[in-house]
């Protein structure tokens, strides 16, 4: 199957199961604007869990913040929100969609690759166990070709975004000849910036109201507070300052579900170290935050660094961890090295002093900042396309399959479906009794309607790891049968050994300790 195909199932997967809903559905929807369900909650709060205590627990050095949404305008003065940042957006005058016009670059940039990777899968098979795969890439004449066509457009576009030469930026996507995915026509307009942020009023009158904005980061809430948290918990750098909150960016290009939206939430922290220390801190961090995605087991293979080949004016280091949707390899975090320039801004718009007395050094000096950001919405849908999977059950000429999301049972939105096998005979009651022992430690689910099986795929499809089913046997032994999502194999099992399968499983600890070890 296709996996533009795989996506779109998925998106309709989540909105049946209750993970994901347009917003004002009965009102036929508010563009690149979504709710979550009933499902969807539980697997977000699930990821805000793990990427908090993973940060704040795991680290004695970092601690948490949750700053205002409306912030002082100034302050994205002070950021270069309101000057810079913007979009390069391109029309195309037959299909009258818009694009982001380094993204329509960066796309044909990718077929590029795909190409490279056919060559390389057709070599394979032709050649079988003799196959020198490093050896095939240095020397086939296509595959040299299609790399220094790639190089050369990566860097023409480099060269182009980091002059602001919009006028070239055109040119490529002319050269290139790019098409509208739409009209797939060359017909495009110029390219312009467009600025990203929301504004609003602020005030009782329409006279005295002042101008703010919807803020599009958290990160500036960190960096206003650096003095407040650094003063009353008293922290000594390098330590690190945590946020999740939501986040709100004018995107006249959303696409692709939830991976691009107009309202979104960030898990930003940003660690302040001495000047001089920032790339040492730089390397430390990118392997620390890999680490805490790979742990997740969707395969290490499916994770890479993109270091920027065009950094911000601020920074001297960036890389992306990308992670390989249905869609390509897209961006789920970034990793800066921002130097002085957040808290030096800050210090000068707001006439402040925001330095750090040093006493080892002991000399003040404003610290360098290494930032990790990673969007909850992206993560979100990053684990669903892991772990959506169908599966074909067929067996001696039956035809059957399934449907099933291979969670992490840690993140699992359910952890145990109780289920009595039939709602008579005292075992509904049993079952409610057995959920009442667990319910304060772990989200489970009661579940009595239609067949056992009808209720395995059910829960099969949202992820629950374990599936209780109380029987009549059940009241003599005080045993019950468990089976296992991912494997489907049943055993049996005490009622008093649940807690403890469960704690094994899908406590959250669980994960965590994995990270110290």
């Amino acid at each position: 199957m296709a996996q533009e195909d795989v996506f779109k199932k998925l998106v309709a997967h989540c909105k049946e199961y209750g993970f994901v809903f347009p917003s004002s559905d009965i009102y036929d929807g508010l563009g690149a604007v979504y709710d979550y369900g009933q499902n969807g909650v539980e697997l977000k709060n699930n990821i805000k869990r793990y990427w908090w205590e993973s940060m704040v627990r795991l680290h004695e050095n970092i601690v948490g913040i949750d700053s205002a949404i409306f912030m002082h305008p100034t302050i994205w003065k002070a950021s270069g929100h309101v000057d810079a940042f913007n979009d390069p957006l391109i029309d195309n005058k037959d299909s009258k969609k818009r694009y982001r016009a380094d993204v329509l670059i960066e796309d044909q940039i990718a077929k590029y690759d795909e190409k490279i990777e056919k060559d390389v899968e057709k070599a394979r098979k032709r050649f079988g166990e003799k196959f020198d795969e490093a050896l095939f890439r240095e020397t086939n004449p296509q595959i040299q070709e299609h790399i220094r066509k790639r190089e050369a457009l990566h860097e023409r576009m480099s060269n182009a975004l980091n002059a602001n030469d919009l006028n070239e930026v055109r040119q490529i996507i002319l050269d290139e000849k790019i098409v509208c995915p739409i009209s797939g026509t060359c017909n495009w307009t110029e390219v312009r910036q467009f600025n990203l942020m929301f504004a609003t009023e602020m005030g009782s009158t329409a006279e005295g109201a002042s101008k703010i904005y919807l803020r599009p980061e958290t990160a500036q809430g960190i960096f206003v507070n650096f003095l407040n948290v650094q003063k009353t918990g008293r922290m000594k750098v390098p330590f690190g300052i945590a946020q999740i909150g939501k986040a709100f960016r004018n995107e006249i290009v959303a696409r692709q579900f939830i991976f691009r939206m107009r309202e979104f939430e960030q898990m930003e922290m940003q660690f302040f170290v001495r000047p001089g220390s920032e790339l040492e801190w730089f390397k430390k961090w990118k392997t620390t935050r890999m680490r805490w995605h790979q742990l997740l087991g969707f395969g290490e293979e499916n994770y890479r660094f993109h270091d920027h080949e065009k950094l911000a004016h601020y920074a001297n280091a960036a890389t992306d961890i990308e992670f390989k949707f249905p869609f390509g390899f897209k961006e789920v975090e970034g990793i800066h090295s921002r130097t002085d320039f957040d808290l030096s801004q800050h210090q000068q718009y707001s006439g402040k002093k925001i330095q750090y007395f040093d006493t080892e050094l002991n000399e003040s000096y404003v610290p360098y900042v290494i930032e990790t950001s990673i969007g909850v919405d992206r993560m979100f849908l990053q684990i669903m396309s892991a772990a959506y999977c169908e599966e074909d059950l067929s067996k001696d000429g039956k035809q059957d399959s399934r449907v099933v999301l291979r969670l992490p049972a840690a993140l699992a939105p359910v952890k145990m479906a109780i289920m009595p096998l039939v709602k008579k005979d005292g075992l509904p009651e049993k079952a409610q009794e057995i959920m009442n022992l667990l319910k304060y430690d772990f989200n489970c689910q009661y579940d009595e309607k239609d067949s056992i099986g009808k209720r395995y795929r059910r829960q099969d499809a949202i992820g629950t790891p374990f599936c209780i089913t109380v029987d009549h046997q059940t009241l003599e032994d005080h045993a019950v049968t468990i089976r296992d999502r991912d494997t489907m194999q049943q055993e049996r099992v005490a009622i008093d050994q649940l807690f403890g399968i469960l704690k094994e499983k899908c406590d959250m600890q669980t994960l965590l300790r994995k990270m110290t070890e």
